[in-house]
């Protein structure tokens, strides 16, 4: 149990409690407004104190620059034995413990003043050792903590999201961590629900190296489908025989790069020779044309065309035009003689050229049937390195192909896995009925006591692990989801109060009773009361005085006097801190 919880201020008001139930009241005061408020006053800031105290993390309220360099303790049973447990807000990683500490799995480290100390990582593994016996480490990740199974008996508002399922402690709380401390909290194989995410995590892992729409497009590509995989690589090892063939016929010229060349420069040396050719033949054609042309001169034109001018010629000038004559058919027989000449040149020439073209298409014949045996060192370079590309592809599928072997191997695995898994949990829920049948018949008749109709916890194992259900009849509404909590949280109080180590304490802040009708609020304050008083277990509750139901109570019920701290917002210094910020 929780003995006093108190600070290193004067302002903070110490809280003692008492053993069984326990009630910490906010007051307003009567000339208060409906904008005034009690919040602030620190009902919940209590809560945070001891969360802190127990090794959780600062909350909202605490880590303010007001609060800073402020020591908490709590004082309280631990195994057994009462023990004073201190907190600074400075120094966050550094748990005074007052106390025998002697038998203890991990021993304080000591200060300067003689004070013993603890990491606070040392301090979560010793409160699940001393409130819940847990191992100081276990093989799996997957295991239950002192923080998340604290949390289930001091539950934590606001952020934290401590009242949104009777089985859940926090806001997106991961499905094996639910199972896993609720299995242990109910006494049930809470090993199964480890090793249930182990195979959802070989599960995810398969689903990752296999590639679905979850995952980028290149993890998607890690494998592929087998068909195509198996298609090519029957193409990439045809290819790879093609090309170890080539390589081994291959044969590397040390000049191949000046045979290229020099099959190049007779390429266009024979191009040059065929143009010029053309060029000839067209000046031969030419030539000949103008010889078959050429005719010889006639007097008698030349008269005619004077006549034709209107001109009468003397004989003198007759004879005059003959010697022109003469003169001219000299002029056409050696223009004949020159036409003559110049197309036996041009046919010799011609003649020339195409036996000059025919050897240099030979010599071209000979380096291209060189080059075509031949290769250049760079260009087997190429071919090699592109070989050796082709190899990698194929080892690449081939690592695919085996990867996705793999993987059908190991769905197959994995579902035998969970098959076996899912019988094997099944038969230890069977062996563990009485525990699961205990934990029903006290939430039963819990509920049946707030409610005409018992509510109805369900434990059951399913193909994905534990699987925990709460109905109760008419419960659509926020009110009686609270209820459900309340149930569970009281059960699970019942059911650790008889276990030699235990946190022993039930702790809820008034927003659990919130919207609820004052007859079930009632009834579940009174149920609270006498189910700590009878089990043994510490029950504290924080509420506002204006929601206590005191016309539902029944006659026998002094609720005033299980009151043990009443805040207030009528002065500066009325709520826990004695401060106001």
């Amino acid at each position: 149990m929780i003995h006093t919880v108190k600070a290193n201020k004067k302002t903070f008001k110490t809280i003692n409690f008492e053993p069984g139930f326990n009630v910490i009241l906010s007051d307003r005061k009567e000339e208060a407004t409906d904008k005034d408020s009690r919040n602030g006053l620190g009902k919940s800031t209590l809560i945070e104190i001891i969360h802190f105290c127990l090794g959780g993390k600062i909350g909202k309220t605490l880590d303010k620059r007001q609060l800073s360099d402020w020591t908490f303790t709590v004082v309280m049973d631990l195994a057994g034995k009462k023990y004073s447990i201190s907190r600074n807000t400075k120094e966050q990683n550094k748990i005074i413990v007052e106390g025998d500490c002697s038998n203890w799995p991990i021993q304080p480290e000591r200060g300067l003043d003689e004070s013993q100390f603890f990491s606070n990582e040392h301090w979560k593994d010793l409160l699940g050792v001393l409130l819940f016996d847990l191992q100081l480490s276990y093989e799996s990740p997957y295991v239950p903590t002192s923080r998340s199974l604290i949390s289930y008996f001091i539950r934590r508002n606001g952020h934290a999201g401590g009242f949104l399922s009777p089985f859940t402690q926090y806001r997106q709380q991961a499905e094996w961590d639910i199972q896993v401390n609720n299995a242990y909290l109910l006494g049930l194989g809470w090993e199964f629900a480890s090793q249930w995410q182990i195979l959802k995590d070989k599960e995810k892992f398969l689903q990752q190296i296999k590639g679905d729409n979850t995952v980028s497009e290149m993890v998607s590509d890690l494998i592929g489908n087998s068909g195509d995989l198996e298609a090519k690589k029957i193409r990439l090892d045809a290819q790879i025989r093609t090309e170890e063939d080539n390589l081994k016929k291959f044969k590397v010229h040390d000049q191949y790069k000046q045979l290229q060349n020099d099959s190049n420069e007779i390429t266009q040396q024979i191009h040059n020779l065929l143009n010029q050719n053309i060029s000839d033949k067209q000046l031969l054609e030419y030539y000949n044309f103008s010889l078959t042309e050429e005719g010889d001169a006639k007097p008698e034109k030349v008269i005619k065309i004077y006549e034709e001018a209107g001109l009468v010629f003397s004989d003198n000038l007759i004879k005059r035009l003959d010697e022109v004559l003469v003169f001219h058919e000299q002029i056409v027989k050696n223009r004949k003689n020159f036409l003559t000449s110049e197309i036996k040149r041009i046919e010799q020439k011609i003649t020339n050229t195409e036996r000059q073209i025919q050897d240099l298409d030979s010599n071209r014949s000979e380096l291209m049937v060189t080059l075509r045996t031949h290769g250049a060192l760079d260009e087997y370079l190429h071919l090699q390195a592109n070989h050796q590309r082709l190899i990698g592809e194929q080892k690449d599928i081939s690592i695919k192909l085996d990867n996705l072997k793999k993987f059908e191997q190991g769905k197959s695995a994995i579902a035998i896995e969970k098959e076996l898994l899912y019988q094997k949990a099944e038969a230890d829920l069977n062996e563990r009925q009485k525990q699961r049948e205990e934990a029903i018949l006290i939430f039963n008749s819990y509920s049946q006591n707030l409610y005409k109709a018992p509510g109805n916890l369900s434990i059951s194992v399913t193909k994905n692990g534990y699987k925990f259900g709460i109905k109760i009849q008419r419960s659509e509404s926020h009110a009686f989801e609270n209820m459900k909590i309340f149930c569970y949280d009281l059960m699970l109080s019942t059911l650790w109060a008889k276990k030699k180590k235990s946190l022993n304490v039930l702790i809820h802040d008034s927003v659990l009773f919130a919207d609820v009708d004052e007859r079930q609020k009632a009834k579940a304050l009174q149920l609270a009361e006498l189910e700590s008083r009878k089990e043994g277990f510490q029950y504290i509750c924080t509420m506002n005085s204006d929601t206590v139901p005191y016309g539902d109570f029944s006659e026998n019920f002094d609720f005033d006097k299980f009151v043990v701290e009443r805040f207030t917002d009528a002065t500066d210094d009325g709520g826990l801190l004695g401060i106001r910020f």
